[in-house]
């Protein structure tokens, strides 16, 4: 495979990376460092997760998964939601950043997090603060680089400026979500890390299963579906009429270029502009293995003009920004 450089890193990474959002959850210890250990074996060198993840179960197994074979991952988590019962267990202070980093590195085993991102903004910490306390873990050698999740595009170039005024360390990434029903990163954020050389990491390439052809119009949803057992829950916004409807027909094209609909909508999101690697997560080693072939595929012009007529460029037909806190426009 073609392994991609991290922005302006000089880091080479795998076209897709391995996220654990399931691990120490729905998927078990024993089955999640299976997961690992296949990706590993398969090439892909790129390992997401989050401190929040399972209460941080997620990390626990991470960290287990890797014992003896940390040199082979490039490892990134994530900081900000609530991860404790006191009114400092969360956001993007100082204090709770230096705090949270000692924890996840305890609960990955490691000396140093290879990439440490803020999992959503915090307007109302001055991004100075955030940035400063980043760059001394930098400093420290306990975090490599860091980046963001889901952050405007306008906050993250603040950041970068912040970031050259105060001779802090820089973002080198952001991970938004992206896939062919929510478009919107194209408008403002791709054109960005583009002009600055941000590595993109997009969330929910598979539309949370949408476009890998798990729903269908009758409405009934997979038993083992985030949006089947979290009623209620923000996943079932992601899960809406229209969205089922382009999933239908973006399955029958997969099916007619010979991929299942879950490689398309990967090596769609995979082979766009400015995307870096793609975080894919598997709930089981079958899901994995089905996605693995996608490491050494490419769109075609004709998937990709076949892709755009079921939603244009810069479109959405579902909000996938519904956890942002600042994207404000409804999805008609």
């Amino acid at each position: 495979m073609d392994y991609r450089l991290f922005g302006r890193t000089g880091v080479k990474v795998s076209p897709l990376c391995l996220g654990t959002m399931n691990f120490g959850g729905i998927t078990n210890e024993a089955d999640s460092i299976e997961i690992v250990h296949a990706a590993l074996d398969a090439g892909i060198n790129f390992v997401d997760t989050a401190n929040v993840y399972n209460d941080g179960q997620s990390e626990i197994v991470v960290g287990k998964a890797l014992q003896g074979r940390r040199d082979r991952a490039f490892l990134a988590t994530k900081v900000h939601f609530k991860a404790g019962n006191g009114p400092n267990d969360e956001g993007n202070s100082r204090l709770h950043i230096l705090r949270a980093c000692e924890d996840s590195l305890r609960r990955l085993n490691t000396d140093h997090i290879d990439l440490y991102q803020l999992h959503r903004p915090n307007p109302e910490i001055p991004i100075d603060e955030t940035l400063g306390a980043l760059t001394d873990l930098v400093r420290a050698g306990k975090v490599r680089y860091f980046g963001s999740s889901t952050f405007p595009a306008w906050l993250v170039m603040e950041a970068l400026a912040v970031s050259e005024r105060e001779h802090f360390a820089r973002f080198v990434s952001e991970q938004p979500p992206y896939n062919l029903l929510d478009r919107r990163i194209e408008n403002e954020l791709v054109p960005l890390a583009l002009r600055y050389n941000l590595a993109l990491m997009p969330w929910a390439p598979l539309a949370q299963g949408v476009l890998a052809g798990r729903y269908s119009s009758s409405g009934s949803m997979p038993e083992d579906s985030r949006a089947s057992r979290l009623k209620g829950s923000i996943y079932v916004e992601r899960v809406t009429a229209r969205g089922i409807e382009v999933g239908e027909k973006f399955a029958a094209l997969a099916r007619e270029q010979g991929k299942t609909p879950g490689q398309l909508a990967l090596v769609w999101c995979k082979d766009q502009p400015a995307i870096t690697a793609p975080i894919v997560g598997p709930r089981t080693l079958a899901q994995l293995h089905d996605l693995l072939p996608v490491l050494n595929m490419t769109l075609s012009a004709e998937e990709r003009a076949a892709c755009d007529a079921l939603n244009p460029p810069g479109g959405a037909v579902v909000n996938f920004h519904n956890t942002s806190g600042w994207l404000k426009t409804p999805i008609q």
